[in-house]
């Protein structure tokens, strides 16, 4: 099946903005982005990844899928996914420290700056799972994220690769307005397949629309995702879980699902015949699973790039709810 990655371009962009920063810091050297940082691992193209920048540490025999590029200058949520040769590392937690390189990537660094532990939230069937967690990462700017990882035989490596934060997100950051939008609903078609790619679609996610929750004050969450094409690492089944959530938030959240695509029945598995919805220019979503939890104030209380795991997303639910 072919599949035209628009995440992609994140990785490309990566590439090029610390490509320049080399060229910069090394007198006109056009090293590889492999080169970034002392110690770093380097960028790689990976199918598995959907386009979200991966980084390989051919020494360390590690390699990381990092699931948030999409960072502001300020307090972070970081997910990433973890391998080595065998495959997906699991650990309740992991150490994590962060550098920064004001003067670019040959430059002193700072640091470490923060010390945190990531939790590990495994994905439902337990086939994926990412390490997630808060970081200040404060300046706009080239950050390093180093992590500890247990080896087999009792040693801790080290795998450092490195994050760009912009002064402000391209999605909505927690704090900012929700932006508004008229989103389809199953009222105004005549299948649910019109509105999603699931095979078993949830009337209960195409019963409200974004502005009528923004101008009566309802709380309400929202994801962005396109269930049929979720087979990469870091895609995780975020609809199904917005479904479940339902029985129990249901009578303090509106649940609304948007596909990325909004000609779903028109696909039959070819994304040559795909349309992008225009939400997500509005929303400034760019990579291929998101939720936000916006509440009664109309702001983003919480976002989530990448798969959200059910105690990460209720916790963030039940937070936006006190006062």
């Amino acid at each position: 099946m072919h599949r035209p990655r628009r995440p992609g371009v994140l990785a490309l962009m990566l590439a090029t903005i610390l490509g320049a920063a080399l060229v910069v810091g090394c007198g006109g050297d056009e090293s590889e982005p492999s080169a970034l940082m002392p110690g770093s691992a380097r960028l790689v193209e990976d199918p598995f990844s959907g386009g979200y920048p991966t980084y390989h540490d051919e020494s360390a025999g590690l390699r990381v899928i990092l699931g948030t590029p999409d960072l502001g200058a300020g307090p972070s949520r970081i997910a990433f996914a973890l391998f080595d040769d065998v495959g997906l590392i699991e650990f309740p937690g992991l150490l994590v420290r962060t550098y920064f390189y004001p003067e670019g990537p040959e430059a002193m660094r700072l640091g470490p700056l923060e010390q945190a532990v990531l939790d590990y939230h495994q994905f439902p069937l337990g086939s994926r799972g990412t390490f997630t967690g808060m970081l200040d990462l404060a300046s706009a700017g080239l950050w390093g994220i180093e992590v500890a990882v247990p080896r087999p035989d009792g040693s801790i490596e080290s795998l450092l690769f490195p994050v760009l934060v912009k002064e402000q997100s391209t999605a909505p950051a927690v704090g900012a307005l929700a932006p508004r939008g008229e989103n389809r609903m199953a009222l105004d078609v005549a299948s649910l397949a019109e509105l999603t790619t699931s095979s078993e679609p949830d009337p209960a996610l195409y019963a409200e629309r974004i502005n009528a929750a923004l101008d009566r004050g309802r709380p309400f969450v929202i994801t962005f995702a396109s269930p049929a094409f979720c087979t990469t690492a870091l895609c995780g089944p975020q609809v199904e879980l917005l479904s479940e959530l339902v029985p129990t938030w249901g009578d303090r959240y509106s649940f609304i699902h948007i596909d990325l695509y909004e000609n779903p029945h028109e696909i039959r598995g070819d994304l040559d015949r795909a349309r992008r919805t225009p939400l997500l220019e509005t929303w400034g979503i760019e990579s291929d699973e998101w939720t936000f939890v916006v509440g009664a104030d109309g702001r983003i209380a919480a976002r989530f790039e990448s798969f959200v795991a059910r105690e990460e997303l209720e916790a963030a639910l039940q937070a936006a709810l006190v006062p």
